[in-house]
């Protein structure tokens, strides 16, 4: 097998189930590794049942307490990476992110000449649906900002919905990403793009979560706003 789909997860009892039979439903064939940070709502327990179904394909990191889903995802990198899979997936557990189109990232990586595929609301046939004003507001003024600050030519540096080809995240020094919220998803766009990688985005349908809650917080926010101009800061003058 060669394409693993990495899903954090903190309290995602009422989704996790679903998102882990549609990404088995896929048509194409995926592994699913999930990162649970300690989920006091039982999310670990209810995958430790699923990989009597799936035992082949479904896998299970279990961490102790809130790490922040940048710490998650470099944990999911290192263990992808030691069972040498080739296209490595970021995806949300909460159904914000459509399941089917991971087979088109795939594809944006395989056959069109990406290192990075990236989910994208902002380009051409991109949009979000059932978001709050206020949540929207937020996130296409930091796709901008984040152009503005970094040059970085990618429209949605935040996003969350990405696959990476192996040889990125082999180059990236991942021991040496700074941040776990927000600017964690910019922090490893900008440092792929530093690298010389070619970054496609991929259009998709951003869908609100239906169940369970959002982890956005003003402190989120915060690291998202500074770290920006820390990237690019240390970018042009180093450390």
């Amino acid at each position: 097998m060669e394409k693993l789909v990495i899903i954090p997860t903190y309290n995602e009892k009422d989704n996790i189930r679903q998102i882990i039979g549609a990404v088995f439903s896929l048509q194409q064939a995926f592994h699913v590794l999930i990162v649970d940070d300690g989920s006091p709502d039982g999310t670990g327990g209810i995958v430790k049942e699923l990989q009597a179904q799936y035992p082949e394909q479904l896998f299970l990191e279990e961490r102790k307490g809130k790490l922040g889903l940048g710490t998650a995802y470099i944990h999911g990198f290192k263990w992808a990476l030691a069972r040498g899979y080739q296209y490595i997936f970021e995806m949300d557990a909460d159904f914000s992110h459509n399941p089917a189109d991971l087979v088109r990232l795939h594809h944006a990586c395989a056959h069109e000449g990406a290192d990075l595929a990236v989910g994208s609301r902002y380009v051409k046939g991109g949009k979000t649906e059932n978001w709050p004003w206020d949540r929207a507001v937020l996130s296409y003024g930091a796709s901008i900002y984040v152009r503005f600050i970094t040059w970085m030519p990618v429209r949605d540096a935040t996003a969350g919905f990405v696959c990476y080809k192996k040889a990125v995240l082999e180059k990236i020094e991942l021991d040496k990403i700074q941040f776990v919220g927000y600017a964690f998803q910019i922090e490893m766009k900008f440092t792929a793009w530093k690298l010389g990688f070619t970054i496609k985005e991929v259009p998709i349908t951003f869908i609100d979560r239906k169940e369970g809650y959002s982890k956005m917080s003003k402190g989120i926010v915060k690291e998202g706003i500074l770290g920006v101009l820390k990237i690019q800061w240390q970018s042009l003058f180093g450390k």
